[in-house]
């Protein structure tokens, strides 16, 4: 399951509707609505919650996953030394935040969070980059 900062995640392209996701992943396991009217998926066997943006014609936007599988630049990700994959990574600026035994590690120009627990990656969030005319720079074009 490969990371793709600003784009996606494997075949997942931000930008893509709901039948474009269910075309290549089948059904969701669980499909919700959040607070602010957005649609979620989540696909157990994948470790993946996928939300698609109300305001954005309910194109994909955002995708969070705790798949083992996962990896970013060839290197695994869950599991992993936070501060060493960081370390290793070529994006340089991290805004950190602390919630108790967690904590997020912020790149802002990939739109990347790591969270990790007791200094080890356990969770992977990536969002669609806004444009400077702040509209999404959506990857999928269909």
């Amino acid at each position: 399951m490969k990371l793709n900062p600003k784009n996606g995640i494997d075949s997942l392209l931000f930008g893509m509707k709901q039948q474009d996701v269910t075309a290549l992943y089948g059904a969701p396991d669980k499909k919700f609505e959040d607070d602010d009217n957005n649609i979620i998926f989540l696909y157990n066997q994948h470790k993946l919650r996928l939300t698609f943006y109300e305001d954005e014609d309910f194109r994909l936007g955002y995708i969070i996953t705790s798949n083992e599988n996962a990896t970013l630049l060839d290197k695994k990700v869950i599991g992993c030394n936070v501060k060493s994959l960081i370390a290793d990574l070529p994006f340089k600026s991290w805004e950190k935040e602390d919630f108790d035994s967690t904590e997020n590690h912020f790149n802002e120009s990939n739109w990347l969070t790591l969270q990790s627990e007791y200094d080890l990656v356990i969770r992977i969030e990536l969002g669609a980059i806004i444009k400077d005319n702040d509209e999404f720079d959506w990857k999928f074009k269909g």
